[in-house]
């Protein structure tokens, strides 16, 4: 008799299918591991598998999620998770029908980002900028908050992703580049061009890494030390990725949102790519540059900041329409 493959085995093929036909990064295998590893577990302690769940074992689930506590956009992470290994299990015929295909997820309002004014990144980024011109710093100190305000400007410059932002390449800093190549979600690129601000402060920080380097030669463990060895990466570090860590920089943005006298809560580097994009579209960028700029496959994921420009667009009407009162 055939033996029944474990749901274990399954989730090795089916992230493996993600990363190779759809080019699924570390970080969305990861989400999907979690999700349907959670998922497993519960189909264990009801004496089901992947294989042999019906439709109303995953409702079960669901309702399991519920009584958990589970957000009703995190129960609809996990009914997304399932549909899509259902649809695996189902065009490689490891299953002949698929359980999930008829649940309906919960209903969810789509919450408006948090959005940093101009004002507040202003204050943020004169901050880390006396922080890298304190002529008390040590050596050490210097560098790491030249390369927070380098993350900053060029974060607010561009919209990247925090995960494409601390995987930019060293190469990226050259001093005339006007436009980078951004590999992003899907392994796609595109390209984004810099301002005058980002370049500056590229160079700034790549010029200070060269000098640390210069200082410590001769001394591989001093230059082991500061992170400063060769590296194809613009924000290298020890870690496995061989760079910064977006959980480092989420830590280290909070630190200087509380020295510029904003709550920590409300800065990360997903509010400052909202910040990016909500700041562009308020000042009549259009929305197509924008979904370009963000990387965005679908218009309606940008549609979400249009309610920054929601009295501009008011405004437009009563100011332009042709049977507007004057």
């Amino acid at each position: 008799m055939r033996t029944k493959p474990s749901d274990s085995k399954l989730t090795g093929l089916f992230l493996d299918m993600l990363a190779a036909e759809q080019g699924a990064g570390p970080n969305t295998l990861d989400a999907y591991r979690r999700d349907l590893t959670d998922f497993s577990e519960f189909l264990g302690r009801v004496g089901h598998s992947f294989v042999d769940a019906e439709t109303q074992t995953l409702r079960d689930y669901l309702a399991d999620l519920d009584s958990r506590g589970f957000k009703s956009t995190s129960v609809a992470r996990r009914l997304s998770a399932m549909r899509h290994l259902y649809r695996f299990l189902l065009n490689e015929r490891i299953r002949s029908e698929d359980p999930a295909a008829i649940l309906s997820g919960p209903k969810r309002g789509r919450g408006l980002p948090k959005v940093l004014s101009i004002a507040d990144v202003d204050r943020m980024l004169r901050r880390a900028k006396e922080l890298s011109e304190a002529e008390d710093a040590s050596p050490a100190k210097r560098l790491r908050s030249l390369r927070l305000y380098c993350l900053l400007e060029v974060l607010y410059a561009t919209g990247l992703r925090v995960s494409e932002l601390v995987a930019l390449p060293r190469s990226a800093a050259k001093r005339d580049a006007r436009m980078i190549v951004v590999r992003g979600k899907g392994n796609k690129e595109r390209l984004v061009p810099l301002n005058e601000a980002s370049r500056q402060a590229m160079a700034d920080y790549l010029a200070a890494t060269e000098a640390a380097k210069t200082d410590n030669k001769g001394d591989n463990k001093g230059d082991k030390k500061n992170g400063l060895a060769a590296s194809k990466w613009l924000f290298p570090s020890f870690g496995e990725s061989g760079h910064l860590t977006r959980q480092h920089f989420a830590r280290d943005l909070k630190e200087l949102a509380v020295a510029s006298g904003l709550q920590a809560r409300l800065v990360s580097p997903h509010v400052l790519r909202h910040a990016f994009a909500s700041h562009l579209l308020h000042n009549g960028a259009d929305l197509r540059i924008v979904q370009t700029l963000l990387g965005h496959t679908d218009i309606s994921t940008t549609q979400i900041y249009t309610h920054v420009v929601e009295e501009r667009l008011k405004s437009l009407v009563r100011d332009l329409h042709p049977l507007a009162e004057k």
